[in-house]
This record gives structure tokens, C-alpha cells and sequence, in this order.
């Protein structure tokens, strides 16, 4: 044994070769279990070795140039009286380093985990905490308080990001940091176990929280058909606007027409508008009339039928080479990524502001109140999870091929009330309608 001290520290020689351990000891400071090993590169550790709960465990105190003889002998003390505690200092240090782990970390783990989230999942959480918690997010998940909480949310729901008031943001925002401190809690502990969050102080917001009521706008079944008129006449004018005698295609006047086409399919189709633009060749049988969304928010990948009308419209687009978009555009993305053209159009029949969701909306409302759709057939053909245990156990669920009828009973109706709204726009008062 030798007295560690600093001068022994410095002028101990290294070994020929591996390392050789000095054990404190043979003074009235000694330390029992206290060490230093020394390799032969010359590299000193400061050690200590020690029982807990019966086990025999040596621990790395710290390397000497980090830590002083002095702060070494200190932490030693430490280590090994929480070792005859029953302590292992490796869960100390376990939760020591849990105890920093930082907003961004916990986002950073959350969104890798294999199969879990979508990408634009993962998307949506990145942006809240880039933007909504951008000043906490180096900081420690654990340190985030209740009246920090309430702060943020109150001034979110008034302000939001821009100066407008943003209760929707407020809330989708602040369930997203509840699901990252729910899996830090679930993830990181202390030493002794337990839980390093144990109360989520988003919780504390159960008596701010603001109700929205849920968001019910759609194209009164009254104004489709002059919807439909109007997407068509747009459209059939954007096609003769590329029919130009030397043969070019203006690209400007093609990447409009593909925002009327996903306009027109969303409203035959009640796809969400994701669905729509990013639809691919590949996916699309026309011979068949079914189109395959592989990866839907509900992951249940589906095969729905296209009524005549849907056929006719997909029939019509240009296949742009190199390009496997349905709705292709000259976008980075390479397909539609802004409708508010066409839904502009729209919102002034409408007599109010509308969003390619709202036309989804509309499908729905017109398969259920006129043409007299079983609401658990819509539920399939929108590729919501239906609510009947019936429903989810024993009916076909992804292959729809079999509601063949009611997508085409929904795209006659839209197409018979635009033939009506066309022959009120010219003057006329007789229309041939379907059988």
C-alpha cells in the first residue's frame, strides 16, 4: 500500500506492460478501498473497490488531471459509503446523467424508436418542439415546471407563434410535451429505481385546457353541384390552355390543372389530402377502378374502388416521365403541395373558407344525407377506424373493391348536380339526367 498523495500521484512510474493498482493505505487519511491504477502508458485512475449487497463491483472514480488527489480522495469517501449503503454507483451515475437529458434528446429518442410514428409524425413533434419550445429544449426534461407550462400554454393559446391567438396549437402543442415527459418517465430513473418524472406538469393544465369544438365546415350539398361546375370548367379551360399549335405545354397551366384534378378527386373520393397528392402510379389500377393507399394515418393499408367519375378524371392525367405522382407538379416535392387556388374558387360558392379537408367532409356529408350511404360504409371508404366491433372483427376491412356501388352512386349524384348548375348558368331549364 502507499500514501496517495499528489506527489505520489505524479512521479509514480508505469508498469512495463497492462497496469498496476495502488492501494491507499499506511496513514492516518488512508482510505480503505480507495485506489489508483496506472497503466503503462502512463495513464492514472483514480478507483475505488467495494461490496454491494454482497457483490463485489470496482468503480472508476475519475481520471487524475480531471479530478485533483484532494476532490478524488472526496468522491471516494462518497462512492464507497453509499456502497455499504447499498448503492451502486453505476445507477448513480445512471441517474445522474438522466437527470440532463434535455427536451431535444427525449424528442430525438422518441421519434427514432422502428415503427412506431409516421414520418410526418415525426415531423409534426420535431416542429412543436423546434418552434412552440425552442428555449427549453437544451433544457433538462426534468427541470420543466407546472407555471412554466401554464406560461407557454396561455401565451400560445392568445398569441401563438405570429401574434394571433392559436388555442388549436396551444393544445396539440402541449399534448405532444405530454407524451415526451410520459416517455422520459417511462425510460429514465434514479438511482434507487423509481422514476425520474413523477408527475407530468402538463397535468396541471386540466382547468386551462380550452375546448374547441370540432370542426364541422363542408360544401352545402346545395352548392356542389356549382362546385363541380366550376372545378370542371376551370379544368377544361386549363386543358385548352395547353393545346397550343406548336405543341409545348405551358407548365405553369399544367401544374394548375393538377391542383383542380386533386381538388376533384378528394370530393369523389373523400380522400385526406396527403393521400391525394402523393398518390402514385404505381397505386392506381384503372382496369380494375381502385386506387391502394399502402401507409394511411390508421396504418391499415386499404384498396378503394373509383366510381366512373374518379376513372375519367385519372384517366385524363399526363404521366410526367420520371415522375411516379399522380397530381405531378414542378414542386421540390414533385407533386400538388398547395391547393388554396382551387379551394379558393371554392370558398366563394361556399360563402366561407375552406380547406382540402373540408372537401373530404363533403364527401361524406353528401354519401350520408342524399345518397343514402350506411355511415359504417363511409367510415370504410374514408378509411376510418369503424366504431362497430361487427365492423372491425368480421367485415372486410382493406380490400373495398365491394362498395363499388355506393362510390358510384355518390359520383353520379355530383356529377348530375353540375350538369344542373351548368344548364342554370346558361339560361337553360331542361337537363338529361343519368338513369
Amino acid at each position: 500500500m502507499a500514501k496517495l498523495s499528489k506527489t505520489f500521484v505524479e512521479k509514480v512510474q508505469p508498469p512495463a506492460t497492462g497496469h498496476e493498482v495502488h492501494w491507499d493505505g499506511g496513514h492516518d487519511r488512508a482510505v480503505k478501498g480507495y485506489g489508483l491504477r496506472v497503466s503503462s502508458l502512463g495513464k492514472r485512475v483514480f478507483i475505488v473497490s467495494g461490496r454491494v449487497r454482497g457483490k463485489q463491483l470496482q468503480y472508476t472514480v475519475g481520471p487524475f488531471g480531471q479530478l485533483t488527489e484532494d476532490e478524488a480522495r472526496s468522491k471516494a469517501r462518497t462512492i464507497l459509503q453509499q456502497m455499504r449503503e447499498g448503492i451502486d454507483p453505476r445507477d448513480v451515475k445512471k441517474a445522474d446523467e438522466a437527470a440532463k437529458i434535455t427536451l431535444a434528446e427525449v424528442c430525438k429518442q422518441y421519434v427514432s424508436r422502428p415503427g412506431k410514428l409516421k414520418d410526418s409524425s415525426k415531423a409534426e413533434i420535431e416542429r412543436h418542439v423546434a418552434k412552440v419550445f425552442a428555449d427549453w429544449q437544451h433544457k433538462p426534461i426534468a427541470e420543466i415546471t407546472e407555471a412554466q407550462v401554464r406560461k407557454r400554454y396561455r401565451e400560445m393559446a392568445t398569441k401563438g407563434l405570429t401574434g394571433k391567438p392559436a388555442p388549436g396549437q396551444a393544445n396539440i402543442s402541449m399534448t405532444t410535451l405530454r407524451s415526451l415527459i410520459n416517455y422520459a418517465a417511462r425510460q429514465f430513473k434514479k438511482a434507487d429505481g423509481s422514476p425520474l418524472i413523477t408527475h407530468n406538469p402538463v397535468s396541471a393544465l386540466r382547468d386551462d385546457w380550452i375546448q374547441l369544438k370540432p370542426r364541422t365546415r363542408d360544401v352545402d350539398t346545395r352548392k356542389v353541384g356549382e362546385v363541380w361546375h366550376m372545378l370542371t370548367t376551370l379544368r377544361a379551360d386549363l386543358i385548352a390552355a395547353q393545346q397550343r399549335e406548336d405543341g409545348r405545354v405551358n407548365p405553369q397551366d399544367a401544374d394548375k390543372q393538377a391542383g383542380v384534378d386533386l381538388a376533384l378527386f378528394l370530393l369523389l373520393t373523400g380522400a385526406r389530402r396527403n393521400e391525394g397528392a402523393k398518390l402514385e402510379w404505381k397505386n392506381v389500377n384503372l382496369e380494375e377502378g381502385w386506387f391502394h393507399l399502402p401507409d394511411p394515418k390508421n396504418a391499415n393499408p386499404v384498396w378503394i374502388p373509383l366510381s366512373v367519375q374518379a376513372k375519367a378524371l385519372l384517366s385524363a392525367r399526363p404521366r410526367v416521365r420520371g415522375n411516379p405522382y399522380v397530381f405531378a407538379t414542378r414542386s421540390k416535392a414533385g407533386h400538388v403541395v398547395d391547393t388554396r387556388a382551387p379551394l379558393t374558387r371554392v370558398s366563394e360558392i361556399a360563402g366561407q373558407t375552406l380547406s382540402a379537408h373540408d372537401l373530404r367532409r363533403t364527401f361524406v356529408s353528401v354519401a350520408v344525407t342524399v345518397c343514402n350511404v350506411d355511415l359504417y360504409r363511409v367510415e370504410l371508404l374514408t378509411n376510418h377506424v369503424p366504431r362497430s366491433v361487427t365492423t372491425r372483427h368480421y367485415l372486410q376491412t382493406s380490400r373495398l373493391q365491394y362498395l363499388q356501388p355506393e362510390v358510384e352512386r355518390i359520383g353520379t349524384w355530383m356529377e348530375d348536380q353540375g350538369r344542373i348548375a351548368e344548364a342554370k348558368a346558361s339560361g337553360g331549364n331542361v337537363v338529361t339526367l343519368r338513369a
